[in-house]
């Protein structure tokens, strides 16, 4: 990736997270909406758990390959 798509992808996380957030504090009593929301950012987390999972599986074979 490159360093200008890494800045763009942090702004909409932080976007994302930013709106999730500020539903979930909201003073508005629909509960469906906040449920709706913590689901989704919940599975968001998970995915990027699941994900840097992965890319540090790559780095640790790609390391010791090189070692090799």
């Amino acid at each position: 990736m490159t360093k200008e798509t890494k800045i763009v992808a942090g702004i909409l996380a932080g976007a994302a997270l930013g709106a999730a957030v500020a539903l979930i504090l909201s003073s508005d009593k629909s509960d469906d909406v906040k449920d709706k929301v913590t689901d989704w950012f919940c599975d968001l987390l998970d995915a990027s758990k699941d994900k840097i999972s992965d890319v540090a599986d790559t780095v640790k074979d790609k390391v010791a390959k090189v070692r090799a």
